[in-house]
């Protein structure tokens, strides 16, 4: 059994305490927040020990993983000190805020011979997985493009509910902390990307980042990719989509969350064999819960002595494109992320 500790108690940090109780060979030893209000929960439900001092929690023996649930700008410090106390380490998205922050956790958890996960959930969702390994099997053929759609609420009153929430520093907009989970599985699909081109803007929430992102990407394979997010939707979430379109097939995967199929046409696939995967994933749309997946796969990474399924140069690759996509939209410019001659 490995003992977890979460550090952050905000709304996070209850997915993953559900996370490690459900999780095969994992339990929640302990939790740490500055305000000791916020670990109640936790000690009276998981019997969890508290800890208000986070020197105190590396310094504890019985503690092998960290969950690191602050918000994003404290993930490098926290994963960093975690690293040198030598814990294991599962850090949410965004891995970090800023290029320097993310290389140091990810050497600092190289040097300290640690494993590194990055909370990229959506990847384990039925759909999504199927989807993966249809783009793998190259049953699409060449792929001329793929799309990748939030078209989200967050209200002013999630923003305020915390002074950090919207802030640069240490959150983001809509691009870091809601779409950075689309751009992760583009990535999945795609490959690595050559250039990007965004416009972004804050139209309607009273905050610093933006509410507001739109963007083009050209991949290395020589695909090109169309990104929209937006937390501006009135009045509830309405649409979050991955879409893929190739010389072979059309495929896109859709409803309010990206979990339903929405259109599968792939050649040489019959209209049985669609409606019966259609149905399969209709029955568990969810599947087993993103969190707890991660969860899971860190402990039998631990035990096999293998890198987690999404790495920390996984979640390196998301936040360089985000932080492209900024880049793009401050300048105006098109941003080159990998050399033209890889392109075909």
């Amino acid at each position: 059994m490995l003992n977890f500790a979460i550090v952050g108690c905000g709304h996070i940090a209850k997915k993953h305490a559900e996370a490690i109780d459900r999780a095969e060979g994992a339990a929640l030893a302990a939790v740490c927040d500055m305000i000791p209000e916020n670990m109640e929960f936790y000690k009276e439900t998981y019997n969890a020990k508290t800890y208000t001092d986070y020197a105190e929690l590396l310094a504890d023996k019985d503690i092998d993983v960290i969950n690191i649930c602050t918000p994003s700008g404290f993930h490098a410090t926290l994963a960093v000190q975690g690293a040198e106390a030598k814990k294991h380490i599962v850090v949410e998205k965004p891995i970090a805020l800023l290029m320097d922050d993310t290389n140091a956790i990810i050497e600092a958890c190289e040097r300290n011979d640690v494993k590194l996960a990055v909370v990229h959930p959506n990847r384990f969702r039925p759909a999504m997985k199927k989807l993966k390994e249809v783009v793998g099997s190259g049953k699409l053929g060449k792929i001329s493009h793929i799309n990748a759609t939030v078209r989200w609420n967050r209200n002013q009153a999630y923003y305020d509910q915390a002074p950090w929430r919207g802030t640069k520093g240490l959150d983001g907009g809509v691009l870091m902390n809601q779409a950075i989970h689309n751009l992760d599985l583009m990535l999945w699909m795609m490959g690595d990307v050559n250039e990007v081109f965004s416009m972004s803007a804050t139209r309607i929430r009273d905050i610093e980042a933006e509410d507001v992102c739109t963007g083009l990407v050209k991949f290395t394979s020589g695909a090109l990719g169309v990104v929209e997010t937006a937390t501006t939707i009135y009045p509830k979430n309405f649409e979050e989509s991955l879409s893929i379109f190739g010389e072979k097939g059309t495929i896109k995967i859709g409803g309010p969350t990206a979990v339903n199929v929405e259109h599968w046409n792939v050649e040489g696939t019959s209209e049985e064999e669609t409606a019966e995967l259609k149905k399969m994933i209709e029955e568990d749309p969810f599947g087993k819960p993103g969190h707890q997946c991660i969860i899971e796969d860190m402990v039998e990474a631990i035990k096999e002595n293998r890198e987690p399924i999404v790495t920390g140069e996984d979640g390196k690759k998301a936040l360089e494109l985000v932080l492209a996509m900024y880049e793009s939209a401050e300048t105006n410019q098109p941003v080159k992320m990998q050399p033209q001659e890889v392109l075909n």
